[in-house]
């Protein structure tokens, strides 16, 4: 009887005579019933606006991966608003921009047609000998870097010719101790840079490879890498010179690209392993952001080395900064931008000037000391803080845009004040002078400081 009548119990919450007979719980269970109505059409609507938009993404993909194919094979693209919106850039475009555009791409025809004459295959021609060398391991840098260059300028012919030595003849199993950094800016940079325009999956996968036996450089307690590894057999060490240290820009300039590789794969330890090395910097890094550039990989501790922004430390800050900008600019990246900032208060701190010429330069720091030398690898820094000026308020930002104004017109002299045009390596910076140091020469330069 108690089960009897625990079932009929329950059954009257289904008899709208209970809830008529109770005016409250009535209006209870219709606000209930109102917002699950609410709920569950407002989630409808979600899903199909989502669904609309995919579409709408998907058109317009459609329509513009059709757009490339046009442009490429030359024929005349049937999109009658392309037409009419290129034909007013045709009577916009400056013949003297046109003109420019061509000499850009006959120089590169040239350098291309003697790379592919004298040097096939290898990483490096040499002008004067007209000899190939293979001073990256025989992984054909050269070519590598130049396949985005031979895409955007529409070199087609160039560029599947070179897709075709990437299929056949690029093997990274080689008993060679190839450098991390130079082999992830130039080989897995230029792959996914290729694929990246192309679709061609051939050069991700290939990419995957080439990453896949760097990564045991960063097996270290640290997780701070490496510099140097057997592609082979995936022995990892760092340079006699070094002292046994890594590298502040080789441990610190492969983040754009392996974050890249870890989006378009899908697998995220790639992202993991680089993104480690700048927490695991994080964790002592200085109030003026400037770091030496010997690191010990085991304990993360800084060695009594070279502050600059020149050779072994440069790319460090560059790519705190393009981290974030890959990064959308979000706050997951926010860290990379807040140690970039913390780095530029610090690199004011080097800005010195000539006088009585006022050009600006960024000296070097050991300690206390300060060494009034400037690589020319530093001239970098112009271009960075003009990217990276826009993230600041506005008096900030103009602050960071003059210095890099003022920088850039001392990297131009550097170039313009030689007779060949090509810049030394170092400048050293005196009363009255700046001194060249250009590999075995030492001369003193033309212009007046």
């Amino acid at each position: 009887m108690a089960r009897t009548r625990s079932s009929s119990s329950k059954l009257r919450y289904l008899n709208p005579a209970y809830y008529l007979k109770r005016p409250r719980r009535l209006a209870l269970l219709f606000i209930v019933f109102v917002c699950c109505s609410f709920f569950f059409w407002d989630r409808q609507t979600l899903v199909r606006e989502h669904e609309v938009e995919i579409s709408k993404l998907n058109d317009e993909l459609s329509k513009l991966q059709h757009l490339v194919e046009e442009l490429k094979s030359g024929r005349v693209v049937p999109d009658e608003k392309f037409n009419k919106a290129a034909k007013e850039k045709e009577v916009l475009d400056d013949p003297l921009d046109s003109q420019r555009r061509e000499k850009v791409k006959d120089a590169m025809r040239h350098a291309w047609g003697s790379y592919v004459k004298y040097a096939w295959g290898h990483d490096e021609l040499q002008p004067q000998s007209k000899n190939g060398v293979n001073s990256f391991g025989g992984l054909g840098a050269t070519l590598i870097d130049s396949l985005d260059t031979l895409y955007i300028m529409g070199l087609d012919e160039e560029f599947q010719k070179a897709r075709g030595w990437v299929a056949s003849s690029l093997d990274f199993n080689k008993n060679y101790d190839a450098s991390v950094f130079e082999t992830t800016i130039r080989v897995v940079g230029g792959l996914l840079s290729a694929y990246d325009l192309s679709g061609d999956k051939l050069f991700l996968e290939k990419a995957r490879d080439i990453a896949d036996r760097l990564l045991p450089a960063w097996n270290t307690p640290t997780g701070i890498p490496y510099n140097i590894i057997n592609l082979a057999h995936g022995n990892p060490h760092n340079p006699g010179w070094a002292g046994g240290d890594s590298i502040l820009a080789d441990s610190g300039t492969e983040q754009v690209e392996f974050i890249a590789l870890s989006q378009r794969t899908g697998d995220p330890k790639y992202q993991q392993k680089v993104e480690n090395v700048i927490l695991e910097l994080n964790k002592t890094f200085p109030d003026d952001g400037l770091l030496p550039i010997y690191i010990n990989p085991r304990t993360g501790s800084k060695s009594y080395s070279t502050i600059t922004f020149g050779a072994m430390g440069d790319s460090f800050y560059e790519y705190l900064l393009k981290v974030w900008v890959q990064g959308n600019k979000t706050e997951s990246v926010r860290h990379y931008r807040k140690m970039w900032e913390t780095s530029m208060n610090g690199l004011l701190s080097l800005v010195r000037k000539t006088t009585p010429s006022s050009f600006t330069y960024l000296c070097e720091k050991m300690g206390s000391s300060f060494s009034d030398k400037m690589d020319e690898l530093a001239c970098f820094a112009p271009g960075m803080l003009a990217l990276g000026a826009s993230g600041y308020g506005p008096t900030e930002s103009q602050k960071f845009m003059s210095l890099a104004e003022e920088l850039a017109w001392t990297c131009y002299n550097f170039y313009q004040s030689t007779p060949t045009k090509l810049a030394g390596e170092n400048y050293f910076f005196h009363e009255g002078q700046v001194r060249l140091m250009a590999n075995t020469y030492d001369l003193v330069l033309i212009f007046k400081v």
